[in-house]
């Protein structure tokens, strides 16, 4: 029998994060992963601080990117391998009234720190921005697929990562304890994302509303060849264009809510490269295209910590489409709640529902 702190089902973004955080606190844990499943391996990668669309910080901001900038740092030296690089947002204004909001929203209190409030004037011409460009700072990039397999072979070495389908009928729930097959610990954390659908703890489909909780958000980008480009920073305009180096861009992406197929799709890939047709004016090529389903909620909020009077079982999901930047914090909030009895903030505790 082995006997370890945690059990930690699912290893994207979140179960990645949450066993880090157990590792710097000398918790013993093993991951079981099922690699197929989870959105972060195909996510664009970006931490971006604010929303674009309007012009507003997103949900937390400050508190989030203050915790995760150092927590990759602290990652990168764990893994040998640099995790996180700065990067810079372009926005493309659409119009004099846009220029006049992005100057307006760069006086903020909270996007002062996010935003420049100098339009930038276009200078590619294969990018069609006749009204300039707004620009984002403390924005980051990482490669989450090239990550999870690194940080998956760190574990795997350390005998602490089992690669298989977690089944639920073989889990055994005390008030103290949970057993897994042959695996004996104090907790499990559930952070399989998009397959907490199919968890029989996850007992809260409807809320007390009549409403689903939890929403899977299909997300799909392409991946172009676009030689004449030749952009070095993330292009944001109806759709993100993320540069992966060779002439590679990474756009997208797209949403399909409540959508759990697994599938790319003609659809997604004409609808991606239409919105891209308006932003830029060079030729370019479809050369791949990926998918993953986003753990997204009702109200756009995570689902932190647990639903039973019990510790033995928690949950640590629902990070939408800002995971990568969210989790530390997150897992965080959960770690001390488990541990040191310290409430989660009400407005991101799954309890919230019940």
């Amino acid at each position: 029998m082995k006997e370890v702190d945690y059990i930690i089902v699912g290893m994207g973004i979140a179960g990645l994060v949450f066993s880090k955080t157990l590792r710097d606190k000398g918790k013993s844990f093993v991951i079981i992963d099922n690699p197929n499943q989870g959105a972060t391996k195909a996510s664009g990668g970006v931490l971006n601080p604010t929303v674009l669309k309007r012009f507003t910080p997103a949900w937390n901001t400050v508190e989030f990117v203050s915790k995760a900038a150092p927590f990759y740092e602290s990652l990168a030296r764990d893994i040998g391998q640099q995790v996180l690089s700065g990067v810079a947002i372009h926005r493309i204004l659409a119009s004099i009234e846009e220029q006049n909001n992005w100057m307006v929203a760069s006086d903020k209190e909270i996007l002062s720190r996010f935003l420049s409030p100098e339009i930038l004037k276009n200078k590619n011409t294969a990018i069609n921005a006749p009204f300039g460009l707004g620009a984002v700072t403390q924005a980051s990039i990482m490669k989450p697929y090239a990550l999870l397999k690194t940080y998956q072979d760190f574990l795997k070495n350390q005998d602490l990562y089992i690669e298989a389908q977690f089944d639920y009928q073989e889990l055994v729930v005390t008030k103290t304890a949970v057993q897994y097959k042959d695996i004996r610990a104090a907790k499990i954390v559930f952070a399989e994302g998009s397959g907490v659908v199919h968890n029989p703890y996850f007992t809260i489909d409807v809320s007390p509303h009549g409403k689903k909780v939890f929403v899977g958000n299909k997300g799909e980008y392409i991946i172009i060849k676009a030689p004449d480009l030749k952009s070095e920073g993330i292009l944001k305009g109806p759709v993100m264009v993320i540069p992966l180096g060779d002439n590679l861009y990474k756009v997208g992406a797209s949403y399909g809510r409540d959508d759990y197929s697994t599938t790319t799709t003609k659809e997604a890939c004409q609808e991606i490269s239409a919105k891209l047709s308006k932003m830029i004016s060079c030729d370019f090529k479809v050369v791949d295209q990926v998918t993953g389903i986003r753990p997204t909620v009702k109200d756009r909020k995570p689902l932190v910590g647990c639903l039973q009077s019990t510790k033995s079982v928690s949950f640590l999901n629902g990070l939408g489409t800002r995971g990568l930047t969210m989790a530390p914090c997150l897992a965080g909030h959960l770690y001390h709640y488990l541990e040191n009895d310290v409430q989660i903030p009400e407005i991101m505790d799954i309890k919230r529902f019940v």
